[in-house]
């Protein structure tokens, strides 16, 4: 069984959720970030560099709109 943790960021937009799963005994793992619907993932080696990535991808999805 994995292991799971979950990090709530409260933003000006909402409650950013971060599902983190894995990341147990130097393996991999996946960082899901959440906020209004929106979904972006990572995955990596790093939990902190996956996390990091996981919430630029949000935001980036915030920034580009078409």
């Amino acid at each position: 069984m994995h292991k799971m943790e979950v990090l709530m960021v409260p933003t000006t937009s909402g409650l950013m959720k971060i599902y983190i799963y894995g990341f147990q005994n130097g393996g991999a793992g996946k960082v899901y970030a959440t906020l209004n619907q929106r979904i972006s993932t990572s995955k990596g080696y790093n939990k902190r560099l996956a996390i990091i990535r996981a919430v630029e991808r949000l935001h980036q999805s915030f920034t580009n709109k078409y």
